[in-house]
């Protein structure tokens, strides 16, 4: 299933955290979304989600 992002790990992206300290991506060349902000960490779309792994090993939902 493709995302908004789609499929090509190579897309430039930034983490993004929320104020429940929840991550995600965000492509870097759009405005983060209200109730959002950088956490620090840019790069290729599977680099972000590389770091998301290490640093919240275990998502709260």
């Amino acid at each position: 299933m493709p995302t908004f992002l789609g499929e090509d790990d190579a897309v430039p992206c930034v983490v993004v955290v929320n104020a429940d300290k929840q991550y995600s991506i965000w492509p870097s060349a759009r405005d983060i979304p209200s109730g959002w902000s950088e956490a620090g960490f840019k790069g290729a779309r599977a680099d972000c989600l590389k770091h998301i792994a290490e640093i919240w090993p275990e998502p709260t939902k």
